[in-house]
């Protein structure tokens, strides 16, 4: 399926950081029952490349085909093409990169930048980005979001960091076309408590926020 499609149908990428192995698989097995559709398995930068890059092939075998997988906290060109590697189809970073996203829309996959300002923005979108990502969005807040919205109607903007379940719904209204959430949907302690039906549930509240 169409990476970008699914990102715009979905709306919510589950963010993993810092969590491999089985308990990867198992709490995005959850997510995708829950309802969520794309996954995102973040770059440490202390860590070797291989780590998340085993960790994204190893969900593209445990997941269905109908599930987008990504890479995260992308600040290089060798990590685009490690991710790209490994079965990934979307890159997502915290700023904005020409390297990174020339190298992401090479591979052809789907380039999501962080930016915070304006000039941030219209920057990545002229670089070919698909989709900006508004970083740390819940720190800037709705009023924030609107204001930067209003001259770039026509630039696809995501929501990422500070997203909850008190908030998502307004940002949708005001226009974000995507969210990346983490400790919401990949919770910790419940993967540690091996509750991996709560994360299904907290994936279903998000859904049914953004389906009211």
């Amino acid at each position: 399926m169409d990476t970008l499609q699914i990102i715009n149908d979905s709306k919510i990428i589950a963010i993993a950081r810092g969590i491999y192995g089985s308990d990867l698989i198992l709490a995005s097995r959850a997510l995708y029952d829950g309802g969520i559709r794309a996954i995102e398995v973040t770059f440490e930068q202390d860590k070797p490349l291989d780590v998340t890059a085993k960790a994204i092939a190893e969900l593209r075998f445990a997941l269905p085909g109908d599930c987008a997988l990504g890479a995260g906290t992308v600040m290089n060109t060798e990590q685009v093409r490690a991710a790209h590697g490994a079965g990934a189809s979307f890159i997502i970073s915290p700023n904005t990169s020409r390297d990174v996203i020339a190298a992401t829309k090479e591979l052809s996959m789907v380039s999501i930048p962080g930016a915070m300002t304006p000039t941030e923005i219209a920057f990545a979108w002229s670089c070919g980005a698909d989709i900006i990502k508004l970083f740390p969005a819940g720190n800037l807040g709705l009023e924030y979001f609107k204001a930067v919205k209003a001259p770039f109607r026509h630039i696809p903007i995501a929501g990422v960091a500070g997203i909850t379940t008190d908030n998502i719904r307004s940002f949708c209204d005001a226009g974000a076309v995507a969210f990346g959430i983490s400790s919401g949907l990949f919770k910790k302690d419940r993967i540690a408590d091996r509750d991996f039906d709560s994360l299904k549930s907290a994936a279903e509240r998000y859904i049914r926020l953004l389906s009211d």
